[in-house]
């Protein structure tokens, strides 16, 4: 199986990180191929960011398809999720959103915690939109953006904590989402000081691409089915992809 990775930041560290981590999560299962964003933010922390991101991703999915099994939009928040989809002729998983249903399989009440105060709302409209926001208990951010965690982790590794042991304590999550792909791994290494289940945002959604290569391979998984689009200024392959040719 062929799997896209698409990072949708412009910071090449960010997607070699997360790329080696799911790499070792899936060994020989799949082949992990990574691109990261053309163009926009360095690291997605606001809603104009995010705007430009999906755009970003849209174009990577168009020039880096061809061949792949599925997509793996490995960036929190899912920027573009609904569009890519629309488009994809694979199926499309978002991190974000693979993770919050994982931290629901079980019926747990779950919480987020993250890096960058502004994801605070924007990630509680977002598990909103998944029909799940009676399950959430609450998104607790600290000030170190996701970039910034993934330049220096171990400064951030007592603040995570801290954060994700509140979410148990005082906002009664019984599971905690450590959110961003540049956190990847980092929930095992924060899970011994946080008294409920800490999820890692990456392999949840890593463990959710390959279900949905495997059900393509089968036969089985959704096909976009958007309208052909006629467009202006967009690169040759986003072009193409939205024309149907």
């Amino acid at each position: 199986m062929r799997i896209l990775l698409i990072n949708p930041n412009t910071t090449p560290a960010v997607t070699d990180l997360v790329a080696d981590h799911v790499r070792g999560l899936v060994g020989g299962a799949a082949e992990i191929v990574a691109v990261t964003g053309r163009f926009g933010a360095r690291y997605i922390a606001s809603r104009a960011a995010s705007a430009i991101a999906g755009h970003a991703a849209l174009d990577a999915l168009a020039e880096h398809v061809a061949g792949a099994d599925a997509v793996y939009l490995a960036c929190f928040g899912d920027p573009g999720l609904a569009a890519l989809r629309e488009v994809s002729p694979v199926p499309v998983v978002g991190m974000a959103e693979a993770a919050c249903r994982a931290a629901c399989a079980e019926g747990r009440r779950f919480a987020i915690v993250t890096g960058g105060a502004l994801w605070g709302p924007m990630l509680t409209e977002f598990v909103a939109t998944l029909g799940l926001a009676d399950r959430l208990s609450g998104v607790r951010t600290v000030a170190p953006t996701g970039g910034e965690i993934a330049a220096d982790p171990e400064a951030a590794l007592g603040l995570l904590a801290a954060a994700c042991t509140a979410c148990a304590e005082a906002d009664g999550a019984e599971a905690v989402i450590l959110g961003g792909a540049a956190l990847a791994g980092l929930a095992a290494r924060i899970q011994p000081r946080v008294p409920v289940p800490v999820l890692c945002s990456v392999e949840a959604g890593t463990r959710a691409v390959l279900a949905a290569a495997g059900a393509r391979a089968g036969g089985g998984g959704p096909r976009g089915t958007a309208p052909t689009l006629a467009s202006v200024g967009l690169s040759p392959a986003l072009a193409a992809l939205l024309a149907g040719t």
